[in-house]
């Protein structure tokens, strides 16, 4: 979640029901038609002749998009984080960039329906217990948005609030966000994403029951021990409900505005992040799969860094993460049919898949698993995303062969593609390979 951008956004109440709900829709379906047939006239008057998929993503059709999602909030905003985390640039990259983006730019509650939602958790009588509340949100994302308080007892708490009716709107509003990308041809005719929308169902069900929440935060805390290198709220089981959450407040700065750092600095927090995301995949079977950064900040005075919000966590069984593992270790010994072979046995291939595509997808893998094999990886020089968009826009043009992932590996795609721009964004340079040896 992001904070100061939230603030300067107006306060909208979130429409309830399916029928308003799809209405929204249906008037963004239509403005983006409308666009799009004015800027096509514009460019055949100049003697142009342009695709109906670029027409559809004008920078003002974009607008429209993100603008009506951003109003709608829940599953609206989050099903095309969802559809586009397999950072595969299936979709369009100017689309893929625009709904990843929107977990972070959600219009914040109007004050009555705070209200309204902690008086049905609390009572009606509940600013009583409070010394202070900050009506003003911290940040808001898709599902709920985070208010700073403070109890009359001195304790100082973050409160996720739920925005009214999520829970309600997420099945309907996954239908008909992927009805309307498959309206515009922005999903590729030949992949099957019905296996991706029943698990975004079911994510979203799971990432709007706070009490769940405040399970897996518990669950990750034990797993995480006494680690002196990172901090994690404490969960206020006296105030936390299903649609309330609350916790330790916790102080700290973007971790992505480090830069001031010395690289040494820089360094050690990437080194940490990167231990951390091993140990979670490969050792407890238990990931926070939201890469967003805003999960993340960091204590000056300590060196920690905190770990923030825990909706998004899954479960990997024993079975599953020797899987994985044995396709890393075919990674980082870079043959090629050791890594088709534990592609095929993760879920990349399938037995009808041509040889073409099976080179295309081994040549993938190598390319995400380039620091595996240096030394030393400079994370802010590197082209690999640019190396590998071009692999996929090749395959995404050569046909209808091959298909999705299974729909807990694009979660740790979305896990992984979010750690390699954290670690960019940092101007990372790390020894990669000794890091993933050392976990083995």
């Amino acid at each position: 979640m992001t904070g100061e951008r939230d603030r300067m956004r107006p306060d909208r109440s979130l429409p309830r029901s399916r029928i308003s709900r799809l209405g929204k829709l249906g008037q963004l379906a239509g403005g983006m038609a409308l666009g799009a047939v004015n800027q096509g006239a514009r460019q055949l008057l100049r003697g142009e002749r342009p695709s109906a998929r670029d027409l559809l993503l004008t920078p003002a059709n974009a607008r429209r998009l993100s603008e009506r999602l951003s109003e709608l909030r829940g599953a609206a905003m989050k099903v095309g984080q969802l559809i586009s985390m397999d950072s595969g640039q299936l979709l369009p990259e100017s689309l893929g960039e625009l709904l990843s983006g929107l977990r972070d730019n959600a219009h914040p509650m109007p004050l009555g329906e705070i209200n309204q939602v902690l008086s049905a958790a609390w009572g009606t009588d509940w600013s009583g217990a409070f010394r202070r509340f900050n009506f003003t949100p911290m940040a808001s994302a898709s599902i709920g948005q985070v208010h700073e308080a403070e109890l009359k007892s001195g304790e100082r708490l973050a409160i996720k609030i739920q925005y009214p009716g999520v829970r309600q709107s997420i099945d309907s509003d996954v239908d008909n966000v992927a009805q309307l990308l498959r309206l515009f041809k922005q999903i590729p005719q030949h992949l099957d994403f019905k296996p991706v929308l029943s698990e975004a169902k079911l994510q979203l069900h799971q990432e709007a029951d706070y009490l769940l929440e405040a399970r897996w935060l518990e669950q990750y805390a034990h797993k995480l021990g006494q680690d002196e290198d990172f901090s994690i709220p404490e969960v206020n089981r006296e105030w936390t409900r299903e649609s309330v959450l609350c916790m330790s407040y916790m102080e700290g700065e973007p971790i992505e505005d480090q830069l001031k750092l010395p690289a040494e600095a820089r360094n050690r927090i990437a080194t940490r992040l990167l231990q951390l995301a091993l140990r979670e995949v490969f050792h407890w079977g238990l990931v926070q799969t939201d890469p967003n950064f805003s999960n993340f900040r960091y204590e000056p005075h300590t060196g920690k860094i905190q770990l923030l919000d825990f909706g998004a966590t899954r479960e990997y069984p024993e079975a599953r993460r020797d899987t994985l593992k044995q396709l890393l270790q075919a990674c980082l010994g870079g043959e090629e049919f050791a890594i088709a072979e534990a592609a095929r046995e993760v879920g990349y291939l399938g037995a009808d898949d041509p040889d073409s595509y099976r080179r295309q997808v081994v040549t993938l893998l190598m390319m995400v698993s380039e620091p595996l094999r240096q030394t030393r990886y400079d994370f802010a020089t590197t082209d690999l995303v640019s190396r590998m968009s071009e692999v996929l826009i090749e395959m995404r043009l050569q046909g209808s062969h091959g298909s999705l992932p299974p729909t807990d590996v694009l979660f740790l795609h979305r896990k992984l593609g979010g750690l390699y721009l954290l670690l960019s964004r940092l101007k990372a340079e790390l020894n990669v390979r000794e890091l993933v040896i050392r976990m083995l």
